[in-house]
This record gives structure tokens, sequence and C-alpha cells, in this order.
């Protein structure tokens, strides 16, 4: 006998994504789990008295899952600069808000801004930082998160000048007269903004206190919820941020599902300790550990067979292939999983021979490794992916943010062969939804609007067409591939008895909507475990 009642919820439809395929009129939850599910008759009889939730037109789906998305990172950024397309016009624009923040800041305070587009925005050189803002270090991070720009009050607090080397896989950008322009690229960016990934000596750059962090994290989770995410999977976690995490949890502030990519610089620790994959619970777990091999897409730092269609060079490799394979089999060998960061197909044919190496060595056919972002790829890439389960988890939304600029980067053949969810799909590897926020778009109807239509939403030039999927088919992505990327599958990504109640209701039915307009489709409400954690205004 049932010892709680349960809420039963109905809506026009119900995309339950059941083993079955059937779609239920509604659901039962009770206890943060679906208790059953079907026509509104029968669970009225089943369960009389029990309260119903009628969304009536709206449409219910399994609660949106990002696959890769960096969580503490916003919560940082949120209390900093938006120098995103969406938030400033132009360069001049950008450096308005610098010398505005500036005229706030204590003396040599640090000013910094992320999501800056060079391509939407134009071009942002040291110069004109230091215009703006001479007596502040000031650090403007690129929106591909891998590289930025920085003033000369910044380079000096670094202790980099014009003989200065960079880090291994990093570059500092020079002009044509060879000297400094401000840009740090890669590792030499990573090791002063990204604690969880930091080499070397002591970033001059202080984290937010832990009560401010907490006030980004709660203004990330509001607008990730807005957006109709229930799970998310942040996919460079250092020490710090576990602990910011735990305290959201303990504190009752954790409203998101997190699971978690531990940075492969603390893997040490949690080993000694050993932690692992799985570790935690349904609210905040242990995904795996992250490493990288190369850089970015929107950045062009990306490790490529062949060379970038506009500008020439290959790109860089950021961590030496034999420290890569060392790391893989470590990871590998002590049963847990790596998700390791590649997106040019230079960069995942090096992941896949030491993936493949590591079977080799210490066979672990039930270990499922993933390919993070997995950018650029060929049959043969998918073939030994398929071969040895891997999972891919490309960018959902890169099409329409970019659009047409990934054609002119990478040319047109290149680009048939990118963000490849048709020829994964196809292959039968498994694929997730991520959109690596604040590297691309946190809302998933955008990515799930780019993955159908393969168009740029501002520019609407197609972006390898062939590379297009059926709505239900990016839903799935979204929903159950993100679940299996985080082995939660058994439990996350349907509406089916049994699985957690998280889902998401919309304002249309995105299946059947017209495709260039799933983007604008109204998220009415997302529900965690049975608790509803946003309610849009009426």
């Amino acid at each position: 006998m049932d010892e709680t009642t349960p809420v039963l919820y109905r809506a026009a439809r119900i995309v339950a994504q059941g083993h079955a395929g059937s779609e239920p009129e509604a659901l039962a939850v009770a206890d943060g789990r679906i208790r059953a599910t079907g026509s509104v008759s029968a669970l009225r009889d089943r369960f009389p008295g029990a309260r119903e939730v009628d969304f009536g037109d709206a449409c219910i789906v399994p609660g949106l899952n990002d696959a890769h998305i960096h969580l503490a990172i916003a919560a940082e950024d949120m209390l900093h600069l938006d120098l995103s397309a969406d938030a400033v016009a132009d360069v001049p624009d950008l450096l308005a808000q610098i010398r505005r923040e500036a005229t706030q800041a204590a003396p040599g305070e640090w000013i910094r801004g992320s999501r800056y587009d060079d391509t939407k925005t134009g071009p942002l050189s040291r110069r004109e930082l230091d215009a703006a803002a001479p007596d502040h270090p000031v650090l403007v991070v690129q929106v591909a998160g891998h590289w930025g720009v920085a003033n000369s009050a910044a380079l000096r607090a670094l202790h980099i000048d014009e003989d200065s080397a960079p880090p291994e896989g990093g570059e500092f950008g020079r002009s044509s007269d060879g000297r400094l322009d401000g840009r740090l690229i890669e590792r030499a960016l990573m090791n002063v903004v990204y604690p969880a990934t930091a080499r070397g000596n002591p970033s001059p750059l202080q984290p937010s206190s832990p009560q401010d962090k907490l006030r980004g994290l709660a203004r990330a989770q509001r607008s990730w919820h807005a957006a109709g995410l229930t799970s998310v999977c942040d996919a460079l976690i250092a020490p710090q941020d576990t602990d910011l995490l735990h305290q959201a949890r303990r504190s009752g502030q954790l409203t998101l599902r997190v699971g978690m990519l531990l940075s492969i610089d603390h893997y040490g620790a949690a080993r000694a300790l050993g932690l692992g994959s799985g570790f935690g619970d349904d609210m905040l777990r242990l995904v795996g550990v992250k490493a990288f091999v190369d850089g970015a897409i929107g950045g062009r730092t990306c490790l490529l067979d062949e060379p970038f269609a506009d500008s020439g060079g290959y790109g860089l490799q950021t961590t030496p292939t034999e420290e890569l394979a060392r790391q893989v089999h470590t990871v590998h060998a002590d049963g847990n999983r790596i998700g390791v960061h590649a997106n040019g197909d230079a960069a995942i044919r090096l992941v896949l021979d030491a993936m493949e190496d590591a079977q080799r060595r210490t066979p672990r056919p039930e270990l499922r490794h993933r390919i993070e972002h997995c950018s650029v790829i060929d049959a043969d890439i998918v073939e030994r992916m398929r071969a040895l389960r891997a999972i891919a988890v490309p960018f959902a939304g890169y099409v329409g943010y970019h659009g047409g600029s990934l054609n002119r980067w990478y040319g047109p053949e290149r680009t048939e062969r990118m963000f490849a969810h048709r020829a994964f799909l196809d292959a039968g590897v498994c694929v997730a939804g991520s959109s690596d926020y604040p590297c691309g778009p946190y809302q998933p109807l955008r990515g799930i609007q780019s993955m159908v239509t393969r168009e740029g939403m501002d520019d609407g030039v197609p972006v390898g067409p062939s590379q297009r999927v059926t709505p239900g088919e990016a839903l799935s992505v979204f929903t159950l591939g993100s679940a299996e990327a985080e082995g939660t599958d058994d439990r996350k990504g349907r509406l089916v008895p049994g699985y957690l109640a998280d889902f998401t209701v919309l304002g249309e039915d995105p299946l059947t909507a017209d495709p260039h307009s799933i983007a604008s489709i109204p998220v009415r409400a997302t529900y965690v475990g049975g608790e509803s954690v946003y309610e849009a205004e009426a």
C-alpha cells in the first residue's frame, strides 16, 4: 500500500520517452519520484483524493540536462562584468563599462569581465584597456574561455614582460611589431583565471568570498531553471568548488542536480581518499575526472589535422602526449571515468590513442569515457569511438551562436563534420547535450533549435546541414544522452515509474513547433524531484 498520496500532473502532451514509446495523460509524483503514469481516470481511481495540477495546453518533457556546463565559473562570473554580445553593443560600449567600473573600484582592484566576443563585438587591445582603466589591472576573457586580453597593469601584476617565456601549452599574444598585445592564450590564461586547473605561481586574482560566491550561484541557478534545466554536469571542478556546492546543499540553496568532473590537477587528493565516479547522491555526485589536450573552437586554438581556413595554423596542444596518456591510464586503471577536452580532429585522435591503450593494458569494458566537445570528426574517429563505447559531448548551440563565422574559420567541408550529432546517432555513439556556458548560450532550447536547423540564429547561414537531427532526437540528446554521459540513465531522462520526478513544462510542444521557433518556446515551470524550482509569472 502506498504511504504517500501523490500529486497528479497533467498537460495537453507529456513526452515521457518511455521504453515502449507510449505517452501518458498524467504523471503521479510522490517522494521525489514518478509513482505511476497513465490516463487521468486510471490515476484518479488508483489514488483517490490526490491533488491535481493541470498545465492546460502545455507540454511536459523530461527535465533538461546539460552534460557540460560551468556552474562554479558562472558563480564567479556573475559577480563581475558581463561583456557578452547581448550586453555590449561594440568595443566603445565595452570600454565604457570598464571605465565606469574603474571609477567605483578601490585603488589597484582588479576589474574582470567575461564572455567578450571578438567576432560580434570587435577586436580589443591592451592599449584600449590601458586608456579605459590605467590604474587598475583589467582582464577580459573571450567567450570561448581559452584566451583573454589583459591591460598593462594586469601584465605587471602577473610579472609578464617582453622577455617573459609563456608556460608550456600557452602563449602570450604579440602584435605585428613583436610586442605584447595583452592576449593570454590557453595555459597562460588558465593559470590566472581558472583555479581548478591553474599551475605554477599563485594567481594574483583573489576569488570572491564564499558568501559572494553563494550569491553568484543562486543567480546562475535561477537563470538556468528559468531555461528549463533540472540537472547539469559542472565540467571543471576544484576542491574549493566542491566546498561551495556542499555549503549550498547543506543550507538548502542547491536546487539543481549537479554532477562534477574534477580537474585532473586535483585527482591525486581524491584518489588518496578513495573518491571516484559515482561518489555522492542524486543531488551532488562525482561523475569523473576532467583533462585537456587542446584549445577552443570559438577561440580558434583547437588542434587540427588541416589548418584553419581563414588564418592558417593548426592550433595548440595544451597537454603533452605522454602526459595525456599517463592521465588517461591512471584514471582508467582506478576504475573511474575520464572526460578529455578535445575539439580538433588531431586532438581527438590523441585521446582515442590514449583510451585504446588504457583498455588494452587494463581491460575495463564496462567503463565508458567521455570526449568533451569532440567537435571535428571523421568516419574513422566515429568508428573508433563506437568500438570503445566512448561518449561524445559536443556543443549543441554553437552553430546557432556562431553561424556563418564557423564556415569562414573552418571551411564548409569541415563544418559538415563538426558537432556531428547526426553521425554519432547513426553510428550508435552516445551523444549528450552541452552548452559549455559561459562559452555558449546556456538555454537548452537554443541548443535544440541549433541541432535541428543547423543555421545561425543571427545570420540564418546554414552550417553543416548534413548533421541536422529531428526535434525528438535533439530532446533525447538533452535528456537521455546527458543522463547516460553521467551514468544516471537508470533514473533520469524519462518520465516513467521509478524515475526521478524532474520535468520541464513548456508553452508549446518542441516536437511539432516550427523548428526556427524552438528557442523562443516559453518555459512555464521547472520541477526537480517533484518540487517547483521555477514558475513563470502569469
